[in-house]
């Protein structure tokens, strides 16, 4: 019998405006993890459409989708002991925390995987402060697992965090039904329901005119590109993947998420509900919300513009682009048949990298979308520059996910300072499987 699914909702402090946010359990998780916290994966089900629509067969962590937030300080270990008790091999992977390539979690690259019934421990130090998902990685099985619920947020605390009244953490959803609510097994065009977690979007937080908000907003879609529009405030985009940005706003107050793409913003509540909506540019209907946050309470007193948070002093603040290792990666094929990587089809990972160079090297690399498909494309290990198209610098942030249009080139320049086999491959799983996948190595 499937264990029924929580949506695991308790009221927050936070400078003195309270908020229902998923995924916190009290002060255990908002301190650090204990030591080999056990998490389980495995069945679980959620009433997703409306009566008759029976409830939803879904996969979950510890029950919950998203999975409980795994929060912890810079300089912490995280300590995980995941037992699978799924139908099929799983992994853990946290893709964006830079950790050791042994620990990645990607099955075939870098590890076996979990098989069902069985528990591996996992433990390190993310080196780096900052939002980010934890998912499987398994190969062929990677697409059901995610789309299915597999999903959930880390948060990585900066040693000084900046004040801010309330914090909020969305993980954004894509839930794709039939007509009797559950699941569909194709990767066709995404169903109606979009989500805040499992529950239908919008979320709702309260905060009172003047407060100070922090936004950590992760699109866990295992296919879906966003494109979230802001009503109502005038956000600062303060981290890209993971990694702190110079602040910018959003241009014309929208902006891009790819699958698997994570965004902080700070904002201040003005004189109107602020909500963060999806758009669809190819169609008339309106914006969908997401993410709504309602004026309630006392006004509180004006702060000074924010600044921004810490720069990350592991990254470096410039990359040799002239004595830099260039690489060009072609996309090519359509989905479901024939797509590569220079040419090569691989429903695995291929024995030999697309690259490989020695660590310490700076690499510029051409991601070339020679398909008709937006494609989404994930670095493993590593965070890199956008560059911009007439070679005059790059973007003001960090990102290991990028969207390539079709017939366009996305070029990107990082520093291969973390040894071992590295995916440079599609953050669709599906896409992943029929193809889009490679990998390079840093000796």
């Amino acid at each position: 019998m499937r264990a029924p699914l929580r949506l695991d909702r308790r009221a927050v402090l936070l400078g003195g405006v309270a908020a229902s946010i998923w995924a916190w359990r009290g002060a255990a998780d908002a301190a650090a993890p204990a030591p080999a916290r056990r998490l389980t994966a495995a069945p679980a089900s959620l009433a997703l459409a409306p009566p008759p629509a029976a409830p939803t067969p879904l996969l979950a962590y510890d029950g919950t989708v998203p999975g409980p937030l795994l929060r912890l300080k810079r300089g912490e270990e995280l300590a995980l002991s995941l037992a699978n008790r799924l139908d099929a091999p799983t992994t853990l992977s946290f893709p964006g925390l830079r950790i050791a390539n042994a620990l990645a979690g990607i099955a075939g690259l870098t590890q076996a995987p979990i098989e069902p019934g069985g528990e591996a421990e996992i433990r390190f130090t993310p080196p780096d402060a900052g939002f980010n998902l934890y998912l499987p990685d398994a190969g062929a099985a990677t697409a059901r697992q995610l789309a299915s619920g597999l999903f959930g947020p880390v948060v990585v605390e900066e040693p000084s965090p900046p004040a801010v009244d309330l914090e909020a953490i969305v993980v954004l959803g894509d839930w794709r039904l039939d007509e009797t609510g559950r699941l569909r097994d194709d990767s066709g065009p995404a169903g109606a329901l979009v989500a805040a977690g499992a529950a239908p979007a919008p979320q709702r937080f309260a905060a009172p005119p003047g407060a100070r908000v922090r936004l950590r907003l992760a699109n866990a879609s295992a296919t879906r590109a966003m494109t979230i529009a802001v009503a109502g405030a005038a956000p600062l985009i303060v981290a890209v993947d993971g990694q702190p940005s110079a602040p910018f706003a959003p241009l014309r107050g929208v902006f891009p998420m790819g699958a698997g793409a994570r965004f902080e913003l700070v904002f201040d509540v003005a004189d109107a509900a602020v909500a963060f909506s999806l758009r669809d540019d190819a169609a008339s209907d309106p914006d969908q919300p997401l993410v709504v946050f309602a004026r309630a309470g006392a006004p509180k007193p004006e702060r000074p513009a924010f600044q921004g948070l810490p720069a990350n002093p592991l990254l470096p603040k410039e990359i040799d682009l002239a004595g830099a290792r260039r690489f060009a990666l072609t996309l090519s094929g359509d989905d479901g048949a024939a797509l590569a990587i220079n040419g090569e089809t691989l429903a695995d990972w291929s024995a030999k990298p697309q690259f490989a160079v020695r660590r310490g090297a700076a690499v510029t690399l051409a991601l070339i979308n020679a398909t008709a498909t937006t494609r989404t494309m994930r670095l493993g290990g590593h965070v890199a520059r956008l560059l911009h198209a007439l070679d005059d610098g790059w973007e003001p942030y960090w990102r290991d996910v990028f969207i390539v249009p079709p017939g366009r080139t996305v070029r990107l320049a990082f520093v291969a300072d973390n040894p071992g086999k590295w995916p440079i491959a599609s953050a669709s799983p599906a896409a992943r499987t029929a193809g889009l996948s490679g990998w390079f190595e840093v000796g």
